[in-house]
C-alpha cells in the first residue's frame, strides 16, 4: 500500500472518530440544554440565567478542542493529510492524536536519527 493511501485511510478514520465524538456531544448537549434552561426558568432570580449560558460556553470550548473541520482548509497543501496541517501536542484533539501516533510533527521515518545517549556522561 502506498503512502498516500495510508494517509487517506488514517485521515478518514480520524474524521470518523471526530464525527462520532461530535455527534455524541450534540446529543448530550441537546438533552442537557432542556434541563439547564428549565432550571434557569424555574429557579433563576430576576431573570438571571446561570446553567444554560454555562452549558453553551462548555459546548463551545469542546467544539474548539474537537476542531472538526478547520484542518481540512489546508490539507491539500501537504502530502501528510491532516497531520501536515496540525501541530503535534497542540490543545486540539487532532494535535493530541498526532502526538500519540507519531510523537511529534514529522513521521518517525522522516526524522533524523539521533545518536544514542550515553548515561555515564
Amino acid at each position: 500500500m502506498d503512502y498516500r493511501t495510508k494517509v487517506s485511510i488514517r485521515d478518514f478514520l480520524i474524521f470518523q472518530f471526530k464525527l462520532a465524538i461530535d455527534g455524541a456531544k450534540d446529543g448530550l448537549v441537546f438533552v442537557i440544554s432542556f434541563v439547564a434552561f428549565g432550571v434557569d426558568l424555574v429557579f433563576g432570580r430576576h431573570g438571571r440565567r446561570r446553567y444554560f449560558p454555562r452549558l453553551m460556553r462548555v459546548s463551545e470550548r469542546f467544539d474548539l478542542w474537537l476542531n472538526l473541520h478547520s484542518a481540512v482548509e489546508h490539507m491539500d497543501d501537504t502530502d501528510d493529510g491532516l497531520f501536515g496541517v496540525s501541530e503535534a501536542g497542540s490543545d486540539t484533539l487532532l494535535g493530541q492524536i498526532e502526538q500519540v501516533v507519531r510523537g511529534g510533527d514529522e513521521p518517525r521515518s522522516n526524522r533524523p536519527l539521533e545518536p544514542p545517549r550515553n548515561p555515564d556522561s
